[in-house]
């Protein structure tokens, strides 16, 4: 690869891909559907919702909750719901139909019938089937449109084992059904052949967490240990039957298991040397870099490349919220602009790293497209050692105009139940319609190309730094986040110590005075009851009087002491409490046989309690 540790310009880089994107951007002007086509009427339609926020808001939540809407009525009701709040905002025809339908009427029955109509019809131009022969007829249609695929099943989270084996039996099952079918194709030199040779024309893509009912990362080495259970028949089968396995990432709490189970199956003899595998990585992580970092070095080790697919990040809003809720650190960047031109690090870092991570760019964007092919011309790198990427049912003239141009274009192509499907199809129209959205800001009439192709880094000099979030007033301690190995390993550490300090006796203190009674109460580990925490002296009627005299001297002392001396003493126990927050947690684990989160969550609550208190002490000196 020419030049490839060479320093480039970056003026250079910028310049090639300004010119790539205006070449692109005007052919795909030539290209935008007719009036006549249905996928004319189908962008219109996004892009009225686009325009009034309230109404795309009541849309998507109509759109999320009708899976659980089974009679007429129950449609109807939620319709007029949603949409009265909003009526004013509606075209006048859905104005009309709100007036004129009446509860238990053949009016409002029509309307139920249309609304899910309707729905189920956008849900099908994202979901490519339910079963084995509509979803090889969709990618059929795909392969005529010189495009390949990835398919990955519909469906949230799996709650229970019958669910993780139906999952597993789905990829089994399509994996035999369409291996025979698409292996009788013509061949196809773009779609079947990379720049090392033949690649396989089956390609699937799979979620960890639903192969097993619980994919906990506190618990990583038994998660792994299901997981790979289950995954080993896939990746098996997927070698028999010469089909592609791409690994997808989730939210951030199970990335680092996700990439752990990836390496620990991969290494294992049978599959060492298997390169049709890949796995996710998502440019809205500032930990992104390090992740692809890792896994170079470990394909190196390994002595076998893997694919990787780009994407900016599809759980952001989650994420956000999740980090606000229990005051952990954002794994996000929060600023559009930070992904982009992080996804555009991280494409340089790919193709410069092409022999072992095998780059597939997952995007939309123009700009983004544009500067991956701009950095693959500038390496001198073919157009077939890398892919492009896009979701089934979005941009289809934009796809269209890359697999046309010579370029490998995969479409990542959903399959299942079209009403448990309306989750997916929710998260699809969100990222068509976020305000950020190249697609929506594609869709404008008098768009400014310049805009649309602008470098991140140029728009973050416009924008204005985020202000740092400061809290005020109270705030509850943060839970320790145990998807994070170091977190785990304080804990076990803490946990060996409590160990080592078990069996000991302890006196009772009164006025700083230790008192041993001849009475114990011992204490053990519900867990193993051999186990004996500790033996406690046991205190009689002498004591418990010696204790309230003593309380009762105290609390003299104690109310005439300085308010903000008071408050101050809570906060340094606040302070002592959460510097031993794990090895406290500890103690409870093996005395109150509690699981961790929840003996964490009572030392945090314990550190609440020390600095509400102290907070309030202060507000109450100073009344209103």
């Amino acid at each position: 690869m020419k030049g490839k540790k060479s320093k480039i310009d970056p003026a250079h880089v910028e310049e090639t891909t300004q010119q790539i994107g205006r070449s692109l951007w005007q052919q795909r002007q030539r290209r935008n559907p007719s009036i006549f086509e249905k996928r004319w009427w189908d962008d219109r339609i996004m892009s009225w919702a686009m325009l009034d926020e309230s109404v795309k808001v009541q849309m998507f939540r109509f759109v999320d909750v009708l899976p659980m809407l089974k009679s007429h009525e129950s449609v109807n009701r939620h319709l007029h719901e949603y949409f009265e709040e909003v009526r004013s905002h509606l075209p006048w025809a859905v104005r009309i139909g709100l007036d004129v339908t009446e509860p238990d009427t053949i009016l409002s029955r029509s309307l139920a019938i249309n609304a899910r109509a309707n729905a189920l019809r956008m849900a099908k131009r994202f979901i490519a089937g339910e079963s084995v022969s509509e979803v090889h007829s969709a990618i059929s249609g795909l392969r005529r449109q010189g495009m390949a695929f990835t398919l990955d099943l519909l469906g949230e989270a799996v709650i229970n084992e019958d669910e993780a084996e139906r999952y597993q039996a789905s990829y089994l099952n399509l994996l035999s059904g369409l291996a025979p079918l698409v292996g009788d194709w013509a061949e196809n030199i773009i779609l079947d052949r990379d720049d090392r040779g033949p690649i396989p024309r089956l390609n699937a893509s799979i979620k960890l967490s639903a192969l097993v009912s619980h994919f906990n990362p506190h618990d990583p080495t038994g998660t792994a240990t299901e997981v790979k259970h289950r995954l080993r028949p896939i990746l098996t089968a997927a070698r028999e039957l010469d089909a592609y396995i791409h690994v997808d990432m989730e939210n951030y709490a199970v990335k680092d298991l996700t990439i752990e189970i990836f390496q620990q199956i991969l290494m294992e003899p049978d599959f060492r040397d298997f390169h049709d595998v890949g796995i996710v990585i998502q440019a809205y992580q500032p930990e992104a870099e390090q992740d692809l970092v890792r896994l170079r070095d470990w394909a190196k080790k390994r002595g076998t490349p893997i694919w990787i697919r780009l994407v900016k990040g599809a759980y952001w809003d989650y994420e956000t919220v999740i980090a606000a809720q229990r005051g952990w650190p954002v794994p996000v960047y929060l600023q559009k602009w930070e992904s982009d031109a992080n996804y555009e690090r991280l494409t340089e870092f790919l193709l410069r790293n092409a022999d072992w991570l095998r780059p597939a760019f997952a995007s939309h964007n123009l700009r983004s497209l544009s500067h991956a092919l701009a950095w693959a011309k500038i390496l001198e790198l073919p157009k077939n050692a890398f892919e492009l990427q896009m979701l089934y049912g979005m941009a289809g003239d934009q796809a269209e105009l890359f697999a046309e141009t010579g370029h490998r274009i995969r479409i990542y192509t959903p399959f299942g139940e079209l009403i448990p499907g309306m989750a997916y199809l929710v998260r699809r129209l969100l990222e068509n319609t976020s305000n950020d959205s190249f697609l929506r800001a594609s869709l404008r009439t008098g768009v400014d190309l310049d805009s649309l192709l602008m470098n991140p880094l140029e728009i973050g000099k416009m924008k204005p730094a985020l202000p740092p979030i400061e809290h005020t007033g109270f705030h509850n301690e943060p839970w320790t986040d145990f998807s994070r190995e170091e977190n785990r390993e304080s804990m076990l550490e803490a946990l060996d110590d409590v160990r080592n300090e078990l069996g000991e006796e302890y006196a009772i203190v009164i006025q700083n005075r230790r008192i041993d009674t001849k009475k114990k109460l011992t204490s053990r580990n519900p867990s193993n009851k051999k186990e004996i925490v500790g033996k406690v002296s046991s205190a009689g009627k002498s004591e418990a009087l010696q204790a309230i005299d003593a309380a009762r001297s105290a609390f003299r002392e104690w109310s005439i002491t300085e308010v903000n001396y008071r408050a101050e003493y809570l906060e340094l126990i606040a302070a002592e409490l959460r510097r031993r927050k794990f090895e406290l947690s500890a103690w409870e684990v093996l005395e109150c046989g509690k699981p961790w989160l929840e003996a964490d969550a009572d030392v945090a609550e314990a550190i609440d309690f020390c600095m509400y208190y102290a907070q309030e002490m202060r507000r109450l000196d100073h009344p209103r």
